[in-house]
């Protein structure tokens, strides 16, 4: 199995364990550690509160020991998209794993197949999503070749994905997924175990009520899914899909017994947009961005975090605001710099202050870094608890 290249440790990160967090040099990931764990707990809650599963999505964090921290707290098991986050979550010892995307290419499905197989050999398990026939029998192809090769018997997991609305990947609702669970049934290493309906776009859809009438919408489009399946004769163990957006709605559809949350652990800039549905934990920032300032004029500052240090595609992070501080905005200024403007006549930043910015997307902004600083104690008068590496940064494949 292809393994991640593990960095080792610089003796700077290593001596930065213990030092308070002013000793951090700039720009740096940092996670408040006592802010994650809150956003953890209150997931936690939510979810025996709900009677539901939780298997959050590892392609956000990309990191085996913060998926482990979230195993402990009593998630079902970590989703990536990608195989090779899947083998690098492996190699960090998880051992339950939904690659939640088709993998099409036989060089990629071969290492499903021998990730499938190591797992089953350690008492885990592997999933995968499929949309076609085609993905299918590649799929069994692979799991025999390794069969064979292995002389073990492992079965993969397999879920259809039907497209609830985000227009992305999966098959229409109805006699479409019935055809490919038949599909699946045909191969003896493959075991159908229920659909994939997972609505992306509704993720950011500002209102509450706007998402609430969405995933009313992908509910009945699962459960009509689900009730062909099963009028076939063929159990659907689970309807599993939900974000950090939706997830109250999918939680009390009574459709869905799995959450694929993801960026509740950090909550960025974007997903602050949303209007906050009461039913949702009131879930806080806790991804910054350290950055100083390092040129000061009349009418703006200049800061060391451009967009080398985090991603644009959900907008520019936002300067995080300590009680009693000026606000500031963040605009572009490149690669390295960040331009900082005070809104409402406030004061420019002095050159050497330090700032903190919430990113506008988590999950691309933490794969730009090899690792997160954890911090405990706050941003402000707290100490540098640990580094946690990036396990499955720039695992694309």
């Amino acid at each position: 199995m292809l393994r991640p290249t593990k960095r080792p440790l610089s003796d700077t990160l290593r001596q930065l364990i213990g030092q308070p967090a002013d000793a951090i040099d700039t720009p740096a990931l940092v996670v408040d550690l006592d802010a994650m764990q809150r956003n953890l707990n209150r997931m936690a809650e939510f979810a025996k509160k709900h009677d539901i599963r939780w298997r959050p999505h590892a392609k956000m964090h990309k990191s085996s020991a913060i998926a482990r921290l979230q195993m402990h707290a009593g998630a079902a098991g970590i989703c990536v998209q990608k195989t090779a986050e899947a083998e690098a979550m492996a190699a960090g010892g998880l051992k339950d794993i939904f690659i939640s995307n088709e993998v099409i290419a036989p060089a990629k499905l071969a290492r499903v197949a021998r990730l499938a197989h190591r797992l089953a050999a350690e008492d885990g398990q592997l999933a995968i999503a499929v949309d076609s026939r085609e993905g299918i029998s590649r799929l069994g192809h692979a799991m025999n070749e390794a069969r064979r090769s292995s002389g073990k018997a492992a079965v993969i997991d397999v879920f259809v994905e039907i497209d609830v609305g985000s227009g992305r990947c999966g098959v229409a609702p109805g006699r479409s997924a019935v055809e490919l669970v038949h599909e699946i049934r045909r191969h003896p290493a493959l075991r159908f175990m229920g659909l994939q309906a997972y609505h992306g776009r509704a993720q950011h859809v500002r209102s509450a009520q706007e998402r609430r009438d969405i995933i009313a919408q992908a509910a009945r489009d699962a459960a009509f899914t689900r009730k062909l399946i099963q009028d076939e004769g063929v159990a659907v163990s689970l309807v599993t899909g939900a974000g950090t957006g939706s997830m109250v709605c999918e939680a009390a559809s009574g459709v869905y017994g799995e959450l694929q949350v993801g960026s509740f652990l950090f909550m960025d800039a974007d997903y602050a947009q949303n209007e906050r549905d009461p039913a949702q934990p009131q879930f806080e920032h806790a991804l910054f961005v350290k950055t100083q300032v390092i040129s000061s004029g009349l009418a703006h500052a200049v800061c060391d975090a451009g967009h080398k240090s985090h991603a644009i595609d959900s907008g520019l992070p936002k300067v995080h605001r300590p009680e009693g501080a000026a606000e500031l905005e963040y605009a572009n200024g490149g690669d390295e710099h960040g331009i900082l403007r005070p809104v409402g006549g406030g004061p420019v930043p002095a050159i050497g202050d330090i700032l903190w910015l919430v990113p506008g997307h988590c999950d691309p902004t933490v794969n730009l870094h090899d690792h997160i600083l954890g911090v405990k104690g706050g941003l402000q008068h707290g100490h540098v608890d640990r580094v946690i590496r990036v396990d499955a940064r720039g695992a694309l494949t």
